[in-house]
């Protein structure tokens, strides 16, 4: 069995205000746009917006729409400062937040926001 993630895709019917959320408010590099697609510079793991209807082609299974929260992307960052200050600039750029900032029982400072699609995303460092 294969068990190494190359690529995430995030399927979307609102391909151009993910792709500002993700290029503008996140600060990812945009390498690859066809417009229907898009792909951002990341370290290991590639990541890509697609608009759903590019998928439905090849599979009437694309048609079905997720309901609620199916996945998270976590942000890691270098400090507890950071994650206050990291939340405040996507909030600042158009964000819209979840959770502020705080300690989790898990050990670890953290902060949800949403993109433009209503994905739930997370900030976090790891408390000494």
């Amino acid at each position: 069995m294969i068990s190494k993630i190359n690529l995430v895709t995030i399927w979307t019917d609102n391909i151009e205000p993910m792709k500002n959320f993700y290029n503008d408010v996140m600060g990812f590099e945009i390498i690859n746009d066809l417009g229907e697609y898009v792909e951002f510079k990341n370290e290991g793991v590639r990541f890509a917006l697609c608009e759903r209807k590019v998928m439905v082609n090849f599979s009437d299974e694309y048609k079905i729409r997720a309901n609620g929260q199916r996945f998270e992307l976590a942000f890691p960052c270098e400090s507890v400062e950071d994650v206050d200050h990291s939340y405040m600039i996507l909030l600042d750029k158009g964000a819209v937040g979840v959770k502020s900032p705080q300690n989790m029982p898990w050990n670890q400072r953290t902060a949800l926001f949403k993109d433009p699609d209503g994905n739930i995303h997370e900030l976090f460092v790891d408390l000494e």
